[in-house]
Parts: C-alpha cells; sequence; structure tokens
C-alpha cells in the first residue's frame, strides 16, 4: 500500500486526484501506477484500470489469478467489475467511498469534483462468478489524507 500511496502522490503533483494502484503477483511488484482521469482528459484512466491493463500486458494474460490489487481508493464500480473479470486473487484498499464522499460535502469546489455511482465494490464483487478476496479499510486514515491540498510529507 505504500507504493500506491507513493503512486497517488504523484498523482496528486500531476494535477489529478489522488489515487495510486499497485499490482503484486507473489510478493513482486508487477506494476505501480497513478490515477490521470484529468490529465488525459479520459474517464476510463482510474488507477485500478490502468493496473489491471498494464499488468495483463505485462503478463500476457487478461486473467492475473496470483495477482493482488492494492489501491488508495475503494474501487467504483466500473473498476470492481474488471477486477472480477479480470479474476484477480485479492483487492486491498484504504479509504472509502464514504470517505471521499464526506471530503467532497465538506470541501467541495471547482477543483474537487468527484462523483460517484453509489454502490459499494463489495457488491459488485459478490455478484460476480470469480469473487477475490477482499481487505478493506487498510492503511485508510493515510490514504484519506490523500484527498486533502495541503502538503503531506512523504515518510514512507
Amino acid at each position: 500500500m505504500k507504493e500506491a500511496i507513493i503512486m497517488a502522490h504523484q498523482a496528486k503533483d500531476n494535477g489529478d486526484y489522488g489515487i495510486g494502484a499497485v499490482i503484486v503477483k507473489n510478493g513482486v511488484i508487477v506494476v505501480r501506477v497513478a490515477n490521470s482521469t484529468k490529465t488525459r482528459e479520459d474517464p476510463t484512466q482510474h488507477a485500478e484500470l490502468l493496473a489491471i491493463s498494464q499488468a495483463s500486458k505485462i503478463l500476457e494474460s487478461r486473467h492475473l489469478t496470483e495477482c493482488v490489487l492494492y489501491t488508495t481508493h475503494e474501487p467504483c464500480p466500473m473498476c470492481a467489475a474488471a477486477a472480477v473479470w479480470a479474476k484477480l486473487e485479492g483487492i486491498v484498499w484504504g479509504a472509502r467511498m464514504e470517505d471521499m464522499a464526506d471530503y467532497a460535502n465538506k470541501n467541495g469546489n471547482s477543483h474537487y469534483q468527484w462523483r460517484t455511482i453509489k454502490l459499494k465494490a463489495q457488491e459488485i464483487i459478490e455478484k460476480g462468478p470469480d469473487q477475490p478476496w477482499v481487505i478493506d479499510d487498510f492503511m485508510r486514515d493515510e490514504c484519506k489524507k490523500l484527498f486533502h491540498d495541503t502538503i503531506i510529507v512523504r515518510s514512507l
């Protein structure tokens, strides 16, 4: 998760939403990615989708059965579905969808216009044929800090 947080900081530094993702296979990092929906002006450039896509290319397989996705934010419905289709072994996320919604409600402005479909990742995963295991709230407090505009010292 520490690597995903580093990637989230990179996304923020690039002017995007502070979300990062990492895919690990057998304890080895396969890919590290930063969210780029804003910088690429493409709503499909979520960190989780980029990680799945890049890992599939690197591993030459659309099925990532021995891989675990680490992401700083609970996957949206699109990303949760992609994780199921990729047959990921597991997903670990930090901040909850509610954390982002709370932050947006308290601090919403033209810079933070986060939109989401109010459907939990777990709901998507439970409906899939191949269900990855899930660990949620992992390093949640650290991941929640990624929503803020303040400078955070990166001593990971």
